[in-house]
């Protein structure tokens, strides 16, 4: 054999097993989720950039924002007056109108329809009967969501409300402690949950037949101080919570920052799926919003890269943990 052949030989024997490293690596998901799904205007601006870049997200919907007026009187959360709701309720039945149209193509879209409750309420307390209570609230809001404005409602929905429905994050974060969100949750139907949260990404575990995720502490700003990977928490950070425009840009480019180096992490290393956690409003002039839209512009693209919903990336989880299993990894 020729010196040369011999070397490339040898060169394709090296390349081999990192060629084969590569392929056998799972995809890294992303996940990006939207907390009370109600802002008409950005649902249609999600669908648009999820369109636009193949991505699927999960939609945490809070049923007050389907109640009208009628609705609204009759609605008590545990432990709250009658009509009392801390996210507000629809404006108008023409709103909700508009706002179970962008449901139902989301969901015809293939993004993930879930819970946020209703009144956004802080359940931490709350028993398992309680979180049931809420949970049917949300159940029945949804059942009648079409008639209730005069609306015939499409084939396909009552599947979607009854059957369709696997997930569910609490307001505010705020698990029950213990076993009763858990087993209200089971008796609820839902599969997983997403109200916890980790000091980075981490993989879900299962407590009692629920899936549960949690959104990751990721290092943010000059100093990298690890923060919730949500928009909110940022908006905290960067302003206090006060609603600042002038610095909108600095603030775009320091979540985008934080967002991307998150993902690098997690793409160059073990590829944990990365949760990031956003609201139906746009804090700080839009900032966060803006910086989704580049990160997700930039990663769902690629290949090795999967931007999926909760729902789609339980399966895909359990597979790659299937394969390790069997290969001993």
């Amino acid at each position: 054999m020729s010196r040369s052949l011999l070397s490339t030989c040898l060169a394709a024997s090296f390349l081999l097993p990192v060629m084969a490293e590569a392929a056998d690596r799972p995809k890294q998901l992303v996940i990006i989720s939207f907390d009370g799904a109600h802002d008409n205007a950005l649902w249609l601006k999600s669908r648009e950039m999820a369109a636009k870049n193949g991505a699927h997200f999960t939609y945490f919907l809070s049923c007050t924002f389907l109640m009208n007026e009628t609705a609204k009187k009759a609605y008590q959360a545990p432990h709250q007056k009658r009509g009392k709701s801390n996210v507000g309720f629809a404006q108008s039945d023409d709103e909700i109108r508009e706002r179970l149209g962008n449901i139902w193509h989301a969901h015809l879209e293939g993004h993930d329809i879930s819970s946020h409750a209703c009144g956004h309420f802080d359940g931490r307390d709350w028993s398992a009967a309680e979180w049931s209570a809420e949970y049917a609230t949300f159940h029945a809001t949804l059942k009648n969501a079409w008639k209730s404005v005069g609306l015939d409602e499409p084939a396909g929905w009552q599947d979607l409300v009854d059957h369709g429905i696997k997930g569910f994050r609490a307001p505010y974060l705020s698990a029950t402690a213990g076993a009763d969100m858990i087993a209200a949750e089971k008796k609820a139907g839902f599969r997983y949950d997403a109200s916890l949260v980790t000091k980075g990404p981490a993989m879900p575990a299962e407590e009692d037949g629920i899936i549960r995720f949690g959104l990751p502490l990721i290092p943010e700003g000059p100093n990298e101080k690890p923060i919730i990977g949500m928009d909110y928490n940022l908006f905290v950070r960067h302003s206090k919570g006060e609603e600042d425009s002038a610095d909108s840009a600095a603030f775009e480019q320091s979540a985008y920052s934080a967002f991307k180096e998150a993902f690098d992490k997690q793409h160059a290393g073990n590829r944990i799926p990365l949760q990031l956690g956003f609201h139906f409003v746009e804090m700080n002039g839009g900032a966060y919003w803006r910086a989704l839209d580049r990160l997700v512009t930039d990663v769902c693209h690629r290949s090795d890269v999967a931007c999926v919903s909760y729902s789609e990336a339980i399966p895909m989880i359990e597979a790659r943990r299937k394969l390790q299993q069997t290969s001993g990894l």
